[in-house]
């Protein structure tokens, strides 16, 4: 059987707080490897017939292939808007030691 592969996931959210509890939550489940918060970032968007401004934080999640259904899952249920942006694409290039590590976190 092939080892889980990395993924990386982008969600945001209001706060720098609302971001790091719930990057602390998926790492300490073992559901993420590895969260980063990058902001504020200005985000500009059509939401209800209108075009939106709002500062947020961005939350880029690396995790494991074999997790994602799980992480996915505890992540758009705490997540505290109606539409959470959650988008994930594969990495293509990962060196081995930080994919060796990343396979290496444990995980309930």
């Amino acid at each position: 059987m092939p080892s889980a592969q990395l993924k990386i996931g982008w969600t945001t959210l209001a706060s720098s707080a609302e971001a790091q509890a719930l990057a602390r939550d998926l790492v300490s489940r073992g559901l993420a490897v590895c969260c980063q918060v990058d902001g504020p970032v200005q985000s500009i968007y059509h939401w209800q017939g209108k075009i939106e401004s709002a500062p947020e934080f961005r939350l880029t999640i690396k995790f494991l292939s074999d997790r994602q259904s799980r992480m996915e899952a505890v992540l758009l249920a705490q997540h505290p808007y109606d539409t959470p942006e959650w988008v994930v694409v594969e990495a293509t290039a990962v060196s081995e030691k930080y994919l060796s590590w990343a396979q290496s976190v444990p995980h309930s």
